[in-house]
């Protein structure tokens, strides 16, 4: 293509993007209304792909079953794991046994298909069902894993639920709050069939109303939702949930500095520097306006290599090592994220979870990997060694930065860009030798992050992207679900990631935070480690300007 071509093409989808944000959005601060400030906007650039909370796998789909949805048991912004539709119970002293006493004042959205009444009761049948539903080999559900632990499962009567383990697991409570484990309503399931991705009805804070895909989303307040606040009064506070999906973060900040949505997750390059100064505060420009909140999120931003590649680089300890060593984690931090984050001093496990010890990681010894890309060329005569790295966009500034600090240790990084959706199926397919990734918690235990080494989870039916296998570390892995006391847990656990780190098959990057940004009129909207969206009880006033 032409250089004027290029110059036409990129004007016209720089037009094509801003006419399209006038269409979404129309006049929208001159018609704003006095029932406004009941509406919570955002956009979900990353888009949504189901509202099912059985395939609900992503961050962005998760952030919207929150809100339709509900299971046994929930978190808090703390990590605690509270009551919700069982409002209490007991572990047997093997471990194996889990008994739930459900609410009796917990109702499904309002539906034709639930009776006369449009609605109905939760009982424990309805959970037998959902998990049921879960672990349905036809349906397919990625969640299906989650009850990989269970044995049976049944409903004592219709207010006692009882789950029996094939062994002590003491991580399983943590799973149950997962969205998967959400209960959902036989009679509309299988109404819809596979279409209830688009029809859902759960017991959430916020119910369905309608979904233009790729267009907006908009969630209606549940009044008869079960939860009330300190004082006694229902949750939610807001009316609707509003969500539109321009495709790019550059679109969404600039609807957000103009005030027509009132939330923004994250950092990108496109605006991070507008809205940050160079050591992660909030820009002076917007302090009038906008609200910033930070803190530690469970997820480790990585390099992952691809063990069964016959790419020698690859297959070299030497070269996965001079990586680790090669470049300066605490320098890219600060000047390529404006200091969010904390530089991944330790293994896999992040900051903020047992097991994490930062005196397993690598440190930065540009020297040391010279030294070994050198050994490598001698003992392979592989003069001009270089690795392919495939990334997506949002992180190539990133992987561009680590491309020039191993340059100078003789090793040549060729940096590719796909789509998240492309990288997700080659990553798990074994079709790329090295790649960009994320982990983020699915529950509190380190096992979580530990399991992604395990020999048994080979991508693609697990989450073993590597294909590492090293029998003592499945060995220890196995040994640590026996074993109920944390501290013994938390020492098998530092030994298990400190065997991946001395087998280099990955390269920790940095260990992320949470970074949310309000409008001022916004508040309630908290924070937590796991960046789940939880708007039960936000709060916008009115705001005329």
């Amino acid at each position: 293509m032409t250089p004027k071509a290029l110059s036409l093409k990129k004007t016209y989808k720089f037009l094509t993007t801003i006419v399209s944000i006038a269409i979404l959005f129309g006049c929208y601060k001159g018609n704003k209304t006095s029932k406004d400030h009941l509406v919570f906007r955002y956009n979900e650039y990353a888009n949504i792909n189901t509202l099912d909370p059985a395939f609900s796998r992503t961050l962005q789909d998760n952030g919207v079953c929150n809100q339709l949805f509900n299971g046994l048991v929930q978190l808090d912004n703390e990590l605690n794991i509270l009551p919700s539709i069982a409002k209490k119970w007991t572990i047997s002293d093997d471990g194996i046994t889990y008994s739930f006493l459900l609410r009796n004042d917990v109702y499904f959205h309002k539906h034709a298909l639930l009776g006369k009444d449009s609605t109905r009761i939760v009982i424990s049948d309805d959970f037998v069902y959902s998990f049921n539903r879960l672990r349905d080999e036809k349906l397919a559900a990625p969640g299906s894993w989650v009850l990989n632990k269970v044995h049976d499962f049944k409903a004592v009567n219709d207010s006692l639920f009882e789950i029996t383990l094939k062994q002590p697991f003491p991580a399983f409570i943590g799973l149950l709050t997962m969205k998967y484990c959400s209960v959902v309503p036989k009679e509309i399931v299988e109404h819809y069939g596979s279409e209830f991705r688009s029809h859902p009805i759960g017991t959430g804070p916020f119910k369905f109303k309608r979904w233009e895909e790729n267009i907006k989303l908009v969630l209606r307040k549940n009044k008869h939702y079960f939860e009330k606040d300190e004082n006694g009064k229902s949750l939610p506070y807001l009316e609707a949930v509003a969500l539109t999906f321009l495709p790019d973060k550059q679109s969404e900040f600039l609807q957000f500095a103009q005030g027509n949505i009132d939330f923004l997750s994250g950092l990108d390059a496109s605006y991070k520097d507008e809205l940050l100064t160079s050591d992660g505060r909030l820009s002076s420009s917007y302090s009038e306006t906008v609200n910033m909140i930070r803190g530690p999120y469970l997820n480790t931003e990585y390099l992952g290599f691809y063990l069964d590649s016959k790419t020698p680089e690859i297959e070299s300890e030497l070269i996965r090592k001079a990586i680790n060593l090669g470049f300066d984690r605490k320098k890219m931090i600060l000047y390529l994220n404006n200091g969010i984050g904390n530089a991944a001093d330790g293994g896999f496990i992040p900051i903020g979870l047992p097991g994490y010890n930062k005196s397993i990681g690598f440190k930065y010894q540009p020297k040391k990997a010279k030294k070994l890309v050198a050994q490598f060329k001698k003992e392979s005569g592989i003069l001009n060694p270089e690795i392919d790295l495939v990334t997506t966009s949002n992180y190539l500034s990133f992987c561009e930065y680590i491309q020039r600090e191993l340059e100078k240790t003789g090793l040549k990084i060729n940096v590719d860009v796909m789509p998240e959706a492309s990288l997700r199926s080659a990553r798990s397919n074994g079709k790329v030798d090295m790649f960009r990734s994320s982990w983020i918690a699915d529950y509190l235990d380190a096992e979580n992050y530990l399991s992604i080494f395990y020999s048994k989870n080979f991508a693609p039916g697990g989450s073993n992207y590597f294909h590492f296998k090293n029998a003592q570390f499945d060995s220890l892995y196995n040994k640590a679900f026996t074993i109920t006391d944390i501290d013994k847990r938390k020492y098998l656990y530092t030994k298990m990631d400190s065997l991946a780190m001395e087998n280099a098959i990955m390269v920790p990057l940095y260990y992320d935070e949470v970074v949310r940004f309000t409008r001022k009129n916004i508040s309630g909207l908290g924070i937590n480690p796991i960046n789940l969206l939880d708007l039960r009880r936000v709060k916008k006033t009115f705001n005329s300007l």
